[in-house]
This record gives structure tokens, C-alpha cells and sequence, in this order.
């Protein structure tokens, strides 16, 4: 293609026909002749097939002009020549060539048009160009004639005016040089009034100056005073930049920073700034630590002045060492507040730097500016931490100068408060944790609250033992957070978090809590004692006698006597009674009466059961929470004391109320204590109820109760036996155990042996495991994640326990309030082979109901006092109940000869004891209903029978199995068949021995 153009171009515009005459003969022979050409625009071919032939050709035929496309069809050839195969391939050959050929025919025919127009375009160009020419040449003859005409005239007029301009250089020079010997007095009144950058622009301009005319003798001399001067004006400025390190002035830094910029030594300022920050911080609290001791010491002759910071913090009295940290955190702040000022004002100052074009003839001068802005910007986020460090140390050697294990608890509450304030601070101040005061308050909490807690643990003994566990009359709605050691809950409802999770709370947040920075930028100081007065006036927790209001008490009491002396009314079914916390609005008879069966309460508005010891260990709970939302690192110690809190509470619960009596004690827990240890032992079937560990001490409660003696009481200050007592370290974290007060009575039968001291006992520590329980979300959340298995062993196997204790202290009370003894000799009196059917239950029964009966009086009179809630009356019922029918059980396990009729007896002695008690109680089902039918329906059983009901049925002693093998089966086995009955019993038995 090439080359045709080549040859269009050479001989012009020609017909496609005219140009294919004069190609080369390698070039006839790829391009087809006219009468082809004709033939194959005459000849109707398909586009796709044309197509599909030009593709076909091998691409070595496009690949350049020089290829020799004769040598590459005869070098295909193969050895052994075929005419028809090679006719056939010079067919395809042609077919292809004619394909191509038509091809370029068309391409050759729809370009002549723009051809011969470009050909026009060119033509035209030439002649212009040709007239261009002509111009020029015109053009500079003409220039010719001008210069030889006018340059000798002109010669003449400008030398003059050089001679003039030369005499305008000298007069101007004349009168700098006099402005020079003046500027001495201008920089003196720049100076006065700190326009530092004015001078600096000044004087650099004399110098400036002067390096001109320096050829000049008077100069010289002006030259050296002028650098004496700006050496005069840098040190100057250098106070002034010292000035900004304690009250930052954005117009006063301005005009520091904008001199320094003149100077070029926006660095070295820099570097000297921090110098200037770290000097601030040893000199303000130096100066503030040395105040209060002078003026503490008063006329003392000790050279406080020359001592070191460290020493100089060990003089500062109990007395002024709040007033001095709250002073010294002041100044610290001060100081840190003028270099976030520092900070943002060079955040500004860059963003108002615009970026220049790289054309700018000062480029190199604004590159040197970046470099100074980018050296600016990590000296100063360096020099965060170092500023921090340095304050960290400074009051960490406040900190740890003084003995704070004396200190009142508000006075160091405070003091940690101060010191958690500064922490925020340095959070926000240079995102730090503050290891160094966090370490240091640290070891001074720990160790003021190792004695605080001592103290306390000490103080909560001495309240136990003189409690004489009467209510303490509190509103129904009485919650913690009506306690104003809890109001710091009220202040972070999210649990105290800190200053690192502050920073990653939403942007929201962040506009509704500004930082500290933000907050204290214009005026105050977030270190200013705001004391909350009168704070326990906000308390309103306490009730009248126990109730909302005198007429609600008045109505109560009328109701409940008009009802209590009728004997039928104990006899009647009873409403289903709705329980809650919710304080009653008011009260109706009928809800009067149903709660005086359920719940035994006398509607005292449902307040909480609790004890002035237990509102002072919930108060205590709060002041050791609140230390620990102040100071997060001793969450842990904090925590674990206030579980010695609880621990110690629940274990004088048992001590004083759960473990007297016992016949079969624990191997580890003590056995005797309080007012009840001279009372006659419990024996019969309320020994045997016990021993099988029905509604006693579960393994859970024991299990903690032993490790509440072995690691927090101190047996041998309490004189009892352990055996082996630990080391004195150890004892230094125990407790003696406590004794329960005199003034406490559990021996009176008509009391129900302190049943009313024991619900107020009991239910204060339900209450109190309650108020845990509220607050495990918050404790858990200031727990770190590594101790957080404590807390949750604490819950599970401590505070969930409590409710535990109901069943051993209220068992004592259902041992003990029925007379089981007379009920089994009434029953050994029985005549039971006997050979009529009887219609008439036996006498004993009456005499067990009339007890029952006589029990349910005695909750009521006990209801006066304190309200019964409806778990507790559960409990005690479930007891007497479970006593009732083991010692029924007993009773006809003592039988030595019985008849079917006899049985029959049994049955229907228990069916009316179960008819009347079932009026007497609403709780269902009846506990150990089956206990007894089954002993009873065993009676009953065959030999084999029998022996498959012994192995089953091991909740029966081998005394009560045996009785049913001898009585009943007695007389219709032979002795071989007995022996091996009693046999399988006492192996039965023998695991339990």
C-alpha cells in the first residue's frame, strides 16, 4: 500500500486504472488487470465470503514489503508434486488475490475524493507561503534604512541619562545612609512596646542595608551595634516566649512566633519553647509545695527553700495536703492547657497556609517553611508525652510523700477524685493511661484501704453482735440508689468509664461532652472543689412504724384483730394471693385476710426486711464502689473486700441463727454459739430428718460456709478449737468470729424461738444478696476481664446461696415448735391388730392438727411484729409438714403387731390428718405425701414384692424396713426367707455407714 501511495503521490492525481499501469512487475502480478477489476465489480460476491477468503491468508503476507512471496509458496511445496492438488491451490491462490485485489480497488476508489482535495490544500499553501516570503524580504530592507537613519542621534541622549541615573543612585544612598544612623532609637520604642517582629523586620532590613553601602567607612560601625541589637532583641524574645508556657496569649504568640519566623530560627524556638515548659513545670510546683510548708511550719528556721521537691513533699501536714494537691493540680493544668493552646494555634496557623504553584519564583523559600512546619508538628506531638511524664512525676512524688492510711474516707475520696480528674486530663491531654499515677495511687489505696477495710470489718462485727435484729422501718419503695453513697451511679449510668473509652464515644457524645480543654479553654479550671453540702438531706428512706401513713397503719392493725380471735376463720379457703414489690395503694379487707394466710405480712405496704447493720453494710458497699469507680487498677482488692463484706454478713446469719443444735454437725463447722446452746437437743424423727439432709445445708452452702471460716474468721481470737491456726500474717486478714448479742432470746416456745429475729435475720440477707445482685452489671464491667472468673465464683456459689440459709434456720424453729415426742407416744399407745374396720381416726391425730393449729396462731402473733413472706411461711411449713409425716412414719415403723385392719387405720388416721392440715395450709403439694402412703401401702406387698420395694425405696431407714419385713411379712415367711429380706437391707445400708 506503500508503495502505491508513493507512486500517486509522484505523478499525480490519476484514474485507479492510470496508476496500476505503472507499478512494478512484481506489483501487476498481485494487482488484477482491468478486464478482472471489471469482471469482479461485475461479478456479484457475498461480503461475509470475501471476507472470510481475506482472513484466510497467512499473516506472513502482511507481515512487510520484502517479502519474497514466490520463494514462500514454492518452498511449501511438497517433495512428491500432485497436479491437481496443485491447481487447486493456485485456484485457491487466485481466488484469495482476487479477493485482495478487489479490496484495494474499493479502498483506492473511496479515497480519491479526499485525495484530490488535500492536493488542492497543499497547492494553496505553497503560494502562500511564497507571498510570506516576499513580505519578509520587504520588511527588512526597510529595517535597515530606519537604523542607519536614527542610532548616531541617539547616542548622545543616552549618555545623559545614564550621568542622570548614576547622580539618582548616589542622592538615594545619601539619604539611606542617613536613615541608618536614626534607626538606633525606632527599635529601642519596638521593643518597649514588644513588637518583636517589627524590630526584627527592621533591623534585618538596616543590616540589609548596611551590607550595601558597606564600601562606605561610617557604615561599618553601624553595621556591628545593629547585630548587637537583634542578639539584644532574641533574648528579649526568648523571655517573652517563656511567658506563653503559663499564660498562653494568642495575640502575644502570634507576634513571638511571627519574630522567630523573621529570624529563621522557627526550630531553635521550638526546641527552646519546651525547655521553657519543663522549667514551668519543676518551678510551679516547687513554688506551690513550698508555700503550704512555710506556712504550715510557721516560724520555723528549716531552709525549706534549698531542699529538693522530693523531701520538701514529705512536710506538707495531713491538714493542707488536699488544699495543696487541689492547688498543685491547678498550676499543672495551667501549664498543660497553654501547650494545647500552643498546639491548636499551630494547627490553625497551618491550615491557613495555602499551597503555592511549583512556578512561584519564592518556592525554595516556602519548601524551608514546610520543612519547619512539618519539624513544628512532631516536636510538639512528642513533647505531649514528655510534658505528661513530667507532671506524672512531679505529683507521683506529692503522692507517695505523705502516709494516707490515716486520712477520713471523704478526705481521700477526694483525693482520688483529684487525682482521677488528672487522669482524664492526660487522656485527653496525649491519649496516655497514666501508668506512673496510676501505680503510685495505687499503692497508697491499696494500702489505706487494707486498713480502711480492717476497720470496717472490725465495725461490722461490733454492730452484729449488738443487733438485736428488729425491723428497720423502711418505705415500700426503698431502693439503693435512694442512698446517697450511690449517687455516683446516678452520674455515670454507663459504668465509670475512662478517658480512653470517652474518646471512642460517638461524635454525638463528644458535641454533648466537650473535653476538659474545651470545657475550661476561656475561664475556670476542672480542679475547682465543688463540695456537695448537706448531701444525707436528700434521703428519704425511712417509714413511720414501718408504714406509708398513720391511717394505713390503723386500718391494718383493725382489720387483722377482728379476724385473728375466730377460730373458723383459720378453717376456711383463702384467696390466691398476688405478691410483689410494688407498694400498695391501699388495702382492702379481703386482701387483709388472704395475706394473712399467705404471706403473714399484715400489708405492711411489702417494705424490705432489713437491719440498721444491713443498711450500714449497703452504705458501706457504696462508699467501697465509689473508690472503685474513682480508681479503676484496685478494682480487684475493692471487690474482693466488699465479698468479705457479704461473706462475713452471711456466716453471722448462720453463726447466730443456722447451726445451733445440730445433731449431726459438719466435721469443720462449729457446733455451738448465741442463746440457744443450753437448749434441750432435738431427737427423734426430727434427728433422723435431719440426718437424711432433707431441707438442711445444701453441699453448695457448706461449701461455702467452710470457706468463709478458713479464710476470713479468726477462730483462735474467738477461742474455739480448730487445731491448727494459721500464721500471724494470715490472721492479720481475718476477723474473730461474732457472738450473738444477749439481748436476743431464741429459747421462748411463744416466740417461736426469735421467729420473728430469725425472718429479720434471714430476709435482711436475702434483701442484701438481692442488692448484690442488682449491682453484678456494674461490678462486672470495673473488674478487669483477667479477674472477672472471681466475681462470677462470688455470685454462683456465694450471694445465690443465701437464699439457702432459710432452710436450716427456719428448720430449727419447725423442730422445735411441735411436739413430736408426745405424738409418737400417743402412737406407740395404739392398738393396731386390732379385727374391725374402724370409722373413727385415732386420738393422736387431733392432738397433731390442734399443734398445727397452735403453730399457724403463734406465725400470726409473729406477723404482728414482722411481716412473714409468703417463701418464709413456705418453708416453715414445708418443715413442720416434712417433721409431721416422718413422724408418722416412725411411728408405724415402732408397731410390733398389725392387722389388715389395722392398716386400714393407718390409712384413714393419715387421710384425716391430710384432709384438715390441707384447710390449715395452702401449700401444695402436701411435702412427703407419698412418703407416707408408700410405707403404708407396703403392708401390703408379697415377699418378692417386698424385696424389689427394699431396693427401691432407700429414703427409708433399715430400722423402718425392717419393721415392715417383721411385722407385716412375719407371719407368712419362713425364717430363711426373713434372713435374706433383713439381708439386702442392711447391705442397702451398709454404703450409708
Amino acid at each position: 500500500m506503500q508503495k502505491i501511495k508513493s507512486l500517486m503521490g509522484r505523478q499525480g492525481p490519476k484514474s485507479p486504472q492510470e496508476s496500476m499501469t505503472d507499478l512494478s512487475p512484481v506489483e501487476k502480478m498481485r494487482i488484477p488487470s482491468k478486464e478482472e477489476l471489471r469482471e469482479l465489480r461485475e461479478q456479484p460476491t457475498d461480503p461475509l465470503e470475501e471476507q472470510e477468503i481475506i482472513d484466510s491468508i497467512e499473516d506472513v503476507y502482511f507481515s512487510n514489503d520484502s517479502f519474497d512471496m514466490v520463494q514462500h509458496e514454492l518452498e511449501k511445496l511438497p517433495p512428491e508434486l500432485s497436479l491437481l492438488e496443485l491447481e487447486e491451490y493456485r485456484d485457491k491462490l487466485k481466488r484469495q488475490q482476487a479477493a485482495v485485489s478487489k479490496k484495494v480497488a474499493d479502498l483506492i476508489l473511496e479515497k480519491q475524493p479526499s485525495y484530490v482535495k488535500e492536493l488542492d490544500r497543499v497547492t494553496a499553501l505553497q503560494t502562500n507561503l511564497q507571498l510570506a516570503s516576499v513580505i519578509c524580504t520587504n520588511a527588512r530592507r526597510q529595517l535597515r534604512v530606519s537604523k542607519e537613519g536614527f542610532t548616531e542621534a541617539s547616542l548622545g541622549l543616552l549618555a545623559n541619562q545614564r550621568r542622570r541615573h548614576l547622580l539618582t543612585g548616589l542622592l538615594k544612598s545619601l539619604r539611606t545612609i542617613k536613615t541608618l544612623q536614626r534607626t538606633d532609637v525606632r527599635l529601642s520604642e519596638m521593643l518597649e512596646e514588644e513588637d518583636y517582629p517589627g524590630a526584627i523586620q527592621l533591623c534585618l532590613e538596616c543590616q540589609k542595608a548596611a551590607s550595601t553601602f558597606k564600601h562606605y567607612s561610617c557604615i561599618s560601625e553601624l553595621n556591628s551595634k545593629l547585630q548587637d541589637t537583634l542578639e539584644q532583641i532574641e533574648e528579649q524574645l526568648d523571655v517573652a516566649l517563656s511567658k506563653t508556657c503559663k499564660h498562653f496569649d494568642v495575640a502575644h504568640y502570634t507576634k513571638v512566633q511571627l519574630a522567630y519566623t523573621l529570624l529563621g530560627k522557627t526550630q531553635t524556638a521550638m526546641d527552646q519553647l519546651h525547655m521553657h515548659f519543663t522549667q514551668a513545670i519543676h518551678n510551679t510546683v516547687f513554688q506551690v509545695v513550698l508555700g503550704y510548708v512555710e506556712l504550715c511550719a510557721g516560724n520555723a528556721d528549716t531552709k525549706f527553700q534549698k531542699m529538693q521537691y522530693r523531701d520538701l513533699c514529705t512536710h506538707i501536714t495531713l491538714d493542707s495536703y488536699i488544699p495543696c494537691l487541689t492547688d498543685l493540680c491547678k498550676a499543672l493544668w495551667e501549664v498543660m492547657l497553654s501547650y494545647h493552646c500552643t498546639m491548636q494555634w499551630h494547627e490553625e496557623h497551618d491550615k491557613q497556609e495555602t499551597t503555592p504553584t511549583s512556578d512561584d519564583p519564592a518556592a525554595a523559600e516556602r519548601d524551608k517553611s514546610v520543612v519547619d512546619r512539618s519539624y513544628v508538628k512532631k516536636k510538639l506531638e512528642h513533647g505531649l508525652t514528655r510534658i505528661w511524664q513530667d507532671v506524672q512525676l512531679k505529683v507521683k512524688a506529692y503522692i507517695l510523700g505523705t502516709d494516707m492510711s490515716n486520712f477520713k474516707y471523704d478526705d481521700f475520696i477526694v483525693v482520688l477524685d483529684v487525682i482521677s480528674r488528672l487522669m482524664q486530663v492526660g487522656e485527653e491531654f496525649c491519649n496516655s493511661r497514666s501508668e506512673v499515677l496510676q501505680e503510685s495511687i495505687k499503692r497508697q489505696s491499696v494500702n489505706y484501704f487494707k486498713n480502711y477495710h480492717r476497720a470496717r470489718l472490725e465495725e461490722l462485727r461490733m454492730f452484729l453482735e449488738n443487733e438485736t435484729w428488729e425491723l428497720c422501718p423502711v418505705k415500700s419503695n426503698f431502693n439503693i440508689s435512694q442512698l446517697h453513697e450511690f449517687n455516683f451511679m446516678a452520674q455515670c449510668r454507663s459504668p465509670s468509664i475512662s478517658p480512653s473509652r470517652q474518646a471512642s464515644a460517638s461524635s454525638s457524645q463528644t458535641t454533648e461532652n466537650p473535653s476538659l480543654f474545651q470545657q475550661f479553654l476561656q475561664d475556670g479550671n476542672p480542679f475547682e472543689m465543688h463540695i456537695e453540702q448537706n448531701e444525707e438531706e436528700t434521703e428519704d428512706v425511712l417509714a413511720s412504724n414501718g408504714y406509708e401513713s398513720d391511717e394505713l397503719e390503723k386500718n391494718v392493725y383493725q382489720d387483722y384483730d377482728s379476724d385473728s380471735d375466730v377460730p373458723e376463720e383459720l378453717k376456711q379457703d383463702y384467696i390466691d394471693e398476688q405478691t410483689g414489690d410494688a407498694p400498695l395503694k391501699s388495702v382492702s379487707r379481703e386482701t387483709i385476710r388472704s395475706k394473712k394466710r399467705s404471706d403473714y405480712n399484715l400489708n405492711k405496704s411489702n417494705a424490705p426486711i432489713l437491719t440498721n447493720t444491713t443498711l450500714n453494710v449497703i452504705r458501706l458497699v457504696g462508699k467501697y464502689m465509689q473508690m472503685m469507680n474513682i480508681l479503676k487498677p484496685i478494682a480487684f482488692d475493692v471487690i474482693h473486700c466488699v465479698s468479705q463484706l457479704f461473706d462475713y454478713y452471711l456466716y453471722a446469719v448462720y453463726t447466730f441463727f443456722g447451726r445451733n443444735d445440730m445433731p449431726v454437725p459438719s466435721p469443720s463447722l462449729p457446733t455451738n454459739g448465741g442463746r440457744e446452746g443450753g437448749s434441750a437437743r432435738i431427737v427423734g424423727p426430727a434427728c433422723l430428718y435431719e440426718s437424711s439432709g432433707v431441707g438442711l445445708i445444701s453441699s453448695r452452702l457448706r461449701t461455702t460456709l467452710n470457706r468463709i471460716q478458713e479464710s476470713l474468721i479468726d477462730m483462735e481470737s474467738g477461742g474455739e478449737n480448730v487445731g491448727v491456726h494459721g500464721p500471724v500474717e494470715d490472721r492479720k486478714e481475718k476477723v474473730p468470729s461474732p457472738h450473738l448479742s444477749q439481748m436476743v432470746i431464741l429459747t421462748n416456745s411463744g416466740t417461736l424461738y426469735g421467729l420473728a429475729q430469725r425472718v429479720v435475720a434471714t430476709e435482711s440477707l436475702v434483701f442484701l444478696a438481692e442488692q448484690f445482685e442488682s449491682l453484678q452489671s456494674h461490678l462486672d464491667m470495673m473488674m478487669p476481664a483477667a479477674k472477672k472468673p472471681f466475681l462470677q465464683q462470688f455470685y454462683s456459689q456465694t450471694v445465690s446461696t443465701a437464699s439457702e440459709l432459710r432452710k436450716p434456720i427456719y428448720w430449727i424453729v419447725a423442730a422445735k415448735a411441735i411436739d413430736y415426742e408426745q405424738m409418737l407416744l400417743l402412737m406407740a399407745g395404739v392398738k393396731w391388730d386390732i379385727r374391725d374396720i374402724m370409722s373413727q381416726h385415732n386420738v393422736y391425730v387431733d392432738v397433731l392438727l390442734k399443734e398445727f393449729e397452735q403453730f399457724n396462731k403463734r406465725m400470726g402473733d409473729v406477723s404482728r411484729i414482722v411481716r412473714i413472706p409468703l417463701p418464709v411461711s413456705n418453708v416453715l411449713w414445708e418443715h413442720c409438714i416434712r417433721l409431721a409425716n416422718r413422724t408418722l412414719v416412725e411411728g408405724y415403723a415402732n408397731v410390733k403387731k398389725c392387722s389388715n385392719e389395722g392398716r386400714a387405720l393407718m390409712q384413714l388416721d393419715f387421710q384425716q390428718f391430710l384432709m384438715k392440715l390441707e384447710k390449715l395450709t395452702d401449700l401444695r403439694p402436701i411435702p412427703d405425701k407419698e412418703f407416707v402412703e408408700t410405707y403404708i401401702k407396703a403392708y401390703y406387698l408379697t415377699e418378692n414384692d417386698m424385696e424389689q420395694f427394699i431396693k427401691n425405696h432407700r429414703e427409708y431407714s433399715m430400722k423402718q424396713l425392717a419393721n415392715l419385713v417383721n411385722v407385716c411379712l412375719g407371719s407368712h415367711i419362713n425364717k430363711k426367707a426373713r434372713q435374706k429380706l433383713l439381708a439386702a437391707i442392711d447391705d442397702i445400708d451398709r454404703p450409708r455407714r
